[in-house]
């Protein structure tokens, strides 16, 4: 099948998409992968759209290209029916508003299911993006509610591609799900020209602020290297204020923190130019964007998380099991300037090579193309 259009479910992407500082909230990972897969889908040629949040930009714009369909408000409706309308009502009308060959949803919840049932209606393919571990685990999702959860299994099972991350993803989703999935690798956006920084933040920890990502931890190591200058970034998420307000209280306690919380995506290449080392303390991921991030930017990472251990395998810095290798880590790196600056270049390399937006946009297409019956437990192409 020769793909002439693609629909991307991105729905808080707008701000991202349309770089309007005004309409900005927490940017995650996957509206990243989905701003970068529209931009290198349309300068493979084909017609690229998103469909996005309603945030007063009106019903349809256009983005250097790239149609931007408005499904609804964050906000509108009544509670418990607000799921009805406006939500699923206006996400089908965007779904048909599109008309697209293909439909590419991430992260997991309802409008996975939502997005596949449009396209088994209407015969067009679907792909979904695992954005997480999780997401391969029965009863491991983090998707609040029982509807939710159903929808999100209804529609993993009904796309014609599953995209995972890893291997490891790979795996889980066959052991789970009894489910196929190619490996595509994540989208990598080049860094941004600017002029020479001095590399005055030793540690940069960089992730939306909730639990699983433990920025306490980050706090933790602070306390524990207080000769090193730590930076953190990260915006409170939907309904964990609180929780937001108690690391930025507890980051405040400590000389050698900087809290910046939220930041604008377009501002944090300058953060990483700055930063010795990149720090991750996550529970729980998919394939981090920030690695990404750090590497393009020539910035070994810190992490207790190695998806396919590709830290490890390809000295791209140093994985930890326990806080105190953690802290040893840290020390070494910031201290050793020259090995740190070696595997920031190798890593950077790697990055480059192997994780090139046009690239991944390729790759994609070329499932695509390869037209006969894929990724069914039962064998059926929908």
């Amino acid at each position: 099948m020769r793909v002439r259009s693609i629909c991307i479910v991105g729905l808080d992407a707008y701000p991202l998409l349309s770089g309007d500082e005004s309409a900005r909230h927490t940017t995650g990972g996957e509206s990243v992968q989905h701003v970068l897969l529209a931009r290198a889908w349309r300068d493979l040629g084909l017609d690229v759209s998103m469909i996005v949040h309603d945030w007063g930009q009106g019903a349809e714009r256009q983005y250097d290209g790239i149609r931007a369909l408005a499904a609804f408000h964050r906000k509108a409706g009544l509670p418990v029916l607000r799921f009805a309308h406006p939500r699923l009502t206006g996400l089908l009308a965007a779904l048909r508003a599109a008309d697209a060959d293909v439909y590419y949803q991430s992260p997991a919840g309802a409008y996975t299911g939502v997005t596949a049932g449009f396209c088994r209606r209407h015969r067009r393919r679907f792909v979904f993006r695992v954005a997480s571990d999780a997401n391969c685990v029965p009863r491991q999702q983090l998707i609040r509610f029982w509807r939710d959860r159903k929808l999100y299994e209804y529609g993993l099972r009904r796309a014609d591609l599953i995209a995972a991350q890893t291997e490891h993803q790979r795996a889980l989703l066959q052991q789970h799900y009894g489910l196929k999935s190619e490996v595509v690798n994540m989208a990598a956006a080049p860094p941004r020209p600017v002029a020479p920084l001095a590399k005055n933040i030793d540690v940069l920890w960089v992730s939306n602020l909730r639990s699983v990502k433990r920025p306490e931890l980050a706090l933790e190591l602070a306390a524990r290297l207080p000769d090193l200058r730590f930076t953190l970034v990260g915006g409170p998420m939907p309904g964990l204020r609180h929780y937001f307000k108690q690391i930025a209280s507890a980051a405040a306690a400590l000389s050698n923190v900087t809290f910046l919380g939220a930041v604008p995506y377009s501002a944090v290449d300058g953060l990483f130019h700055r930063a010795r080392v990149f720090l991750n303390t996550s529970s729980l991921e998919g394939f981090p964007n920030t690695f990404l991030q750090a590497w393009v930017h020539g910035v070994p990472v810190v992490t207790f998380f190695d998806p396919d251990k590709l830290v490890a395998r390809n000295q791209l810095g140093r994985t930890a099991q326990s806080l105190d290798a953690m802290t040893e880590a840290l020390q070494a790196l910031v201290t050793d300037q020259a090995h740190a600056r070696a595997l920031g270049e190798r890593a950077r390399r790697f990055a480059l090579a192997e994780y090139s937006a046009p690239q991944v946009a390729g790759r994609y297409l070329e499932l695509l193309a390869a037209d006969r019956p894929r990724f069914r437990r039962d064998g059926t192409s929908g």
